[in-house]
């Protein structure tokens, strides 16, 4: 299938960039595409890591297809559909790409390989990306990890990025029946692992954080700063999931448990451990990053960062990262001793 349309701009550029043989100037053309994919390239892989591997091998793989641009879709469709699949072939080749059963109750499988996504890295125009918040947040990212890799394709292009089954099936080479057989399969998927208490992940959202989820994390932080136990467990909902990754078996299903998990884990030591804590948010969704001091030490080190999903003034779900090691989340390595509070960029 290919658009009846006339030729655009970016796709006359395009071409003229194709004829030049210039790669600079081809490059030129389809950065500005950069930002948008490596979020499409996310939601497949769920790894920002891995997402920025596969984005650069689009822009790698548009290259040496080039010649085979004839403007009869826009670039951008043909740039999703090296990219989508790249994703496939990468999905294909590795292993370690199922989610692993937790054995609780309510938690389903954990995503080891999760890793959250940066806001700034976010594209700057999220109506004509289609980033919605409900489609970025972790517990959508997760559920779509249960799809086999083609239904996962299909649920994004269709009911993500909105695309008809007939252009969905031309850019995955299937008939528009296979098409609309996997996704009303993903779909069923999507509901038996999404949670219940979450929206319809096709609904408008808003990417503003509320005040009811900035007082939360507020007085989060707060807690964390004091080793107040009691004030983190009032934060926390009964139910809470909480998984801290990319440790395997960590997940548990009550606010009880992980705070017994943070004790016996050697956290909240009184008269041992210092903490600073700065506010942000990754995937659209508030977070707070936790920076460790011990004694003697002079700096607070940065250690993790906790990612909530606030629910009537409660803490329903809270997804821990390692946050050491990972330049792209744009984070200091450490706070001074003086620190006031302040905001990460």
């Amino acid at each position: 299938m290919t658009d009846s349309r006339p030729l655009g701009a970016d796709e006359a550029t395009f071409l003229a960039a194709v004829r030049s043989g210039d790669p600079a100037r081809f490059a030129l053309v389809t950065e500005r595409h950069r930002r948008e994919l490596q979020v499409h390239c996310y939601r497949m892989l769920a790894n920002y890591e891995d997402a920025q591997d596969l984005t650069q091998e689009t822009f790698l793989r548009a290259w040496n297809k080039r010649e085979s641009f004839k403007g009869h879709a826009t670039l951008r469709t043909w740039l999703y559909r090296i990219a989508t699949n790249a994703c496939l072939d990468f999905l294909e080749k590795r292993n370690d790409r199922t989610p692993v059963p937790t054995g609780l109750p309510g938690l389903g499988s954990e995503v080891l390989y999760l890793q959250p996504f940066p806001d700034r890295m976010l594209p700057e125009d999220p109506q004509e990306s289609v980033v919605a918040r409900e489609t970025i947040e972790l517990a959508f990212i997760v559920a779509v990890q249960h799809l086999p890799p083609r239904q996962r394709a299909v649920l994004i292009l269709r009911d993500v990025l909105g695309w008809p089954a007939s252009k969905t099936a031309d850019v995955l080479e299937l008939t528009v029946a296979s098409v609309t057989s996997a996704l009303q399969r993903a779909r069923v998927t999507m509901r038996e692992q999404l949670p219940g208490r979450r929206l319809d992940w096709r609904s408008p959202a808003t990417h503003e954080l509320s005040d009811d989820e900035r007082s939360v994390v507020k007085a989060y932080i707060d807690a964390h700063e004091r080793n107040d136990l009691d004030g983190l467990m009032a934060l926390l909902r009964d139910d809470l999931r909480f998984a801290m990754l990319p440790e395997p078996g960590t997940s548990v299903s009550t606010a009880k448990d992980a705070v017994d998990g943070w004790v016996s884990g050697g956290l909240f030591q009184r008269g041992y451990d210092d903490w600073r804590c700065l506010t942000t948010t990754v995937n659209l969704m508030p977070a707070a990053v936790l920076y460790r001091r011990i004694p003697g030490d002079v700096q607070y080190r940065l250690f993790n960062i906790a990612v909530l999903h606030i629910v009537d003034g409660k803490i329903a779900e809270l997804t821990g990262f390692d946050a050491t090691g990972k330049p792209w989340l744009g984070l200091p390595a450490t706070l001074p001793s003086d620190v006031d509070d302040v905001t990460a960029e």
